[in-house]
């Protein structure tokens, strides 16, 4: 049975080193991209985790309720004794009444136990614990309201690195089909003159060159584009260094223009913005904060007990019945006490912060009623300028296009000069990239438009 269980491992091994894993091919859409990001973006789980850190301050402040375990022990030395209080014993055991000068002297030590412990229940703080609690829970929602952020801020990068690359790709597309049509209006031109056919000229020839070193150098820089958005979309999205990342979409397209009256959605801003919920919070906390900060300076009611154990094995015991000795002693008792703690001048001056951090929240909680809408409607304004832009240019495109095969069939039958096929191919390449462009912009503006209202969480 060993045998073969050894001789399965190596064949396994064998059959795993002649077929190595292959590295897959992950297909994404946008929603699909944005989705894979936010279960993966380590920023939004740092924000996560201070969302606990402050859940455990929450249960730091209710626990200060509970039982409060306080012992104290070790181990040390104490001195011998002869006698009583008013009794000792001379070196030759003689007893006298009084102290003499030497009966305090150390005539020997003993291993000295001692345990002092006690067990406290607070039975009421005046608002410390109550105050200090409700701080604690409004600062997870401000905590939380930092995550529902950082999640908007991960898909608007998605959004601009996904529909970026498409963009960078489809202006590559255009510039090298532009650059083949060219190098063969180039070739025919060069071929007109070698045969002394039409009214080509040797500017012509110059000319056509000169364009497409520049449609070349475009390429260039649209390829790094394009590079550059893809590696940020890997990046985003964790894909594995050996997997190749495909783009489910084959062209960039505009998005559907966002539904809603400005009114409705800045009133929509106003209520499910994460900064609202935050200000709402933080305001409350830091409210809290402040009476936590007054109620410091009264006093805690508490209740448990308290005892001690001391013993000194080696030390004769006290004969005097109103002696104490602390060196052998035991004991313990319920007690019920009142505490105060004042600290005159560090208090007032902690009351005196917290109030001026809240009132500070309620300055920027008035900017943000204002500034919020102003946000929305800067987005909204944008979106719908720029989805008329598309539109436009759109149709200016197809038309530029039109005139670039026109001119181009034309020059081909030798009655059009080589400068308005160039300038044809120029219009056309302008048109169609500036829309491109603002293509891209538009589907990222209204990305952003969803997060300032609110709409993504």
């Amino acid at each position: 049975m060993r045998f073969s269980a050894t001789n399965s491992i190596v064949a396994v091994c064998f059959l795993l080193a002649l077929n190595p894993v292959q590295a897959g091919t992950v297909v994404l859409d946008l929603p699909q991209s944005i989705e894979r990001a936010l279960k993966t973006d380590a920023r939004i789980s740092e924000k996560e985790k201070l969302v606990e850190a402050a859940r455990g301050l929450l249960a730091e402040a209710r626990g200060a309720n509970d039982w409060i375990f306080n012992v104290n022990s070790f181990v040390g030395f104490s001195p011998t004794l002869r006698g009583g209080l008013f009794e000792t014993t001379d070196s030759s055991g003689k007893r006298t009444v009084g102290i003499p000068d030497n009966a305090f002297d150390i005539d020997g030590l003993s291993p000295w136990y001692y345990v002092d412990f006690s067990f406290i229940k607070p039975l009421h703080t005046f608002g410390k614990i109550k105050h200090y609690s409700k701080a604690a829970a409004g600062n997870i929602q401000v905590k939380q309201g930092d995550v529902a952020l950082r999640r908007g801020q991960t898909r608007l990068e998605v959004t601009r690195a996904y529909n970026g690359y498409l963009a960078a790709r489809d202006t590559r597309f255009l510039l090298e089909d532009s650059v083949k049509k060219m190098e063969a209006a180039l070739e025919l031109v060069e071929g007109w003159l070698e045969d002394e056919e039409g009214e080509a000229k040797q500017s012509d020839v110059f000319a056509l060159q000169t364009g497409v070193a520049l449609l070349q150098r475009y390429i260039a820089e649209a390829t790094g584009f394009e590079n550059i958005a893809l590696a940020g979309l890997r990046l985003l999205t964790n894909v594995a260094p050996g997997d190749e990342l495909e783009l489910a979409d084959k062209r960039l397209r505009p998005v559907e223009l966002p539904e809603g009256e400005l009114e409705t959605l800045q009133a929509r801003a106003l209520v499910k913005r994460p900064e609202m919920r935050q200000l709402a919070a933080g305001l409350q906390a830091r409210r809290e904060w402040m009476l936590a900060k007054k109620s410091e300076s009264n006093p805690n009611l508490y209740a448990g007990v308290a005892g001690v154990i001391s013993y000194s094995p080696l030390r004769e015991n006290l004969t005097s019945v109103s002696a104490y000795d602390p060196f052998n002693t035991a004991g313990a008792t319920p007690i019920l006490g009142l505490k105060w703690e004042w600290a005159s001048g560090r208090q007032p001056a902690q009351v005196a912060q917290a109030r001026a951090e809240m009132e500070s929240t309620l300055s920027l909680r008035t900017f943000a009623q204002r500034g919020i809408p102003f946000q929305v409607a800067e987005q909204y304004h944008t979106v719908h300028a720029h989805h008329e832009m598309v539109q436009k240019l759109y149709e200016g495109s197809r038309s530029g296009r039109r005139w670039m095969i026109s001119s181009y069939a034309d020059f081909e039958a030798g009655v059009e000069q080589a400068d308005k096929v160039i300038s044809a191919f120029l219009g056309y390449i302008q048109a169609y990239s500036d829309y491109l462009k603002t293509v891209n912009d538009y589907n990222l503006h209204v990305a952003k438009l969803q997060v300032v209202t609110g709409d993504f969480e």
